[in-house]
Parts: C-alpha cells; sequence; structure tokens
C-alpha cells in the first residue's frame, strides 16, 4: 500500500510488531492475561528460531515470502476453526470481577503455568514457530497463538496476553537477522509503530469484553480473510 520494497517491508513489520506488542502487553498483564513461564520460554527459543528465519529471508524472493506468508496464515486460520474448544459454561466460569474488571481466574493461570508439555516440546515448538515468522516477517501473531491454544492449551484470552510477550521477544529478534542485509526507513516505521500501538490499547480492552468463542472464531477468520487476499494478490500479479 505504502509503496514499500517486500524484504524491507516484512523487516520494517518486525519493527512495528515488536513495539505494538509491548505496549499491548502492558494491559493484558495488569489483566492478569499472561502465563509468564510459558512465555518466557516459548519466546527465548522462538527468538533464536526467528533470527535464524530472518538471514534465510535474504535466499529468497519478496514474492515467495508473501506467497509462504499467505499460505501459512490460511493454514492456521483452519486449525483455528476447526480446533478443539472449551464449552461456553468453561469460559464464563473462568473469568470473575474483581475491582470493577475482568480478570482471568487464579486456577486458570496455575493450569497454564504447569502445563502437560516436557520442556524440549515448548522449545521445540517455540524454534519452529520463531523460524516461520522471522522468514516471512509476521511477529508471529496468526501462528503464535493458535500455538498456544491448540498446543499448550491456553484459552484464547491467556494465548492472546502470552503472545504478545513471545511476538515482541521474536520481532526484535527477527529484524536482527534482517537488519544484516536490508535497511529500513525509521522514519515511516516509527510512524506506523504509533499508530498501530494506540490501536492494540483498543483491542485490549474489547479483549475483555468479548466471549472467548467469539474472540477465537473471530481471530481465526480475520487471519483467514488476510491470508486469503495476500494469496489471490500474489498469484494474480
Amino acid at each position: 500500500v505504502l509503496g514499500v520494497d517486500p524484504k524491507k517491508a516484512i523487516a520494517m513489520s518486525l519493527v512495528v510488531v515488536g513495539i505494538t506488542s509491548l505496549a499491548a502487553l502492558v494491559a493484558h498483564a495488569r489483566a492478569g492475561n499472561v502465563a509468564w513461564r510459558m512465555g518466557v520460554i516459548f519466546g527465548l527459543s522462538g527468538m533464536a528460531g526467528s533470527f535464524l528465519g530472518g538471514i534465510c529471508a535474504f535466499f529468497l524472493s519478496g514474492r515467495v515470502l508473501l506467497i509462504l506468508f499467505a499460505l501459512m496464515a490460511i493454514g492456521t486460520s483452519f486449525a483455528m476453526l476447526c480446533g478443539s474448544q472449551k464449552p461456553a459454561a468453561a469460559d464464563a466460569e473462568e473469568f470473575s470481577s474483581a475491582n470493577g474488571r475482568l480478570v482471568v481466574s487464579e486456577a486458570s493461570l496455575v493450569d497454564a503455568e504447569q502445563h502437560e508439555h516436557p520442556l524440549w516440546r515448548i522449545i521445540l515448538d517455540g524454534l519452529i514457530v520463531g523460524v516461520v515468522t522471522g522468514l516471512v516477517g509476521a511477529g508471529g501473531g496468526f501462528l503464535v497463538v493458535p500455538a498456544l491454544v491448540l498446543l499448550a492449551g491456553l484459552d484464547i484470552r491467556v494465548a492472546l496476553g502470552t503472545s504478545l510477550l513471545v511476538i515482541s521477544m521474536k520481532s526484535f529478534a527477527g529484524y536482527l537477522g534482517h537488519a544484516l542485509h536490508e535497511k529500513i526507513d525509521f522514519q515511516l516505521t516509527a510512524v506506523v509503530s504509533l499508530s498501530a500501538v494506540l490501536g492494540s490499547f483498543l483491542g485490549g480492552y474489547f479483549t475483555l469484553l468479548v466471549p472467548q468463542q467469539v474472540l477465537r472464531k473471530g481471530f481465526a477468520a480475520l487471519v483467514l480473510v488476510v491470508g486469503v487476499l495476500q494469496l489471490v494478490t500474489e498469484l494474480m500479479a
């Protein structure tokens, strides 16, 4: 849309997503929607993978990278739409009112932190998602959230909050990989980042008000639309 070269746009997007994720993380952390232990483990392994993916991006054309992005977005959206979901009653029970705001119940966060997956599985998942997101330039929301929901068993609200921690870590690592071979327009990046941060505050507020099933389906539908539009655009180019 802004006429930026695809490879430069990918590198810029990592910076924008990293800054936006850090800003949005504040509201989710205050609401108790972050599984910190899971996020740090997943994020550290994702940083290594994202840095590697950023370096590998040098060997692929911008069009190939965008097509890969579209295919992965479509695939993960279907995984979110078709994956198992907790019943609405369970969703209602996991949240309670405290001090005038909605928070995740203590039991929900305990379950999130005491995950059933072994450490090596968390590291491997983070590494794979990191490589993919560093390669295509997405901060990883469209992959991290489904991974945390489908693989780690977090509910959608905790997955969204935790993903912001993971995404911010991976995004900056991925940018460092791209920075070895791409220079970006820092002024344009700053303007886009500021706009995105303002939008993230509004999004964080609505996350507390919208039911879990609606959030999950809405997120998946949005990713699907973005993926299909991107794929059609690249195939028709």
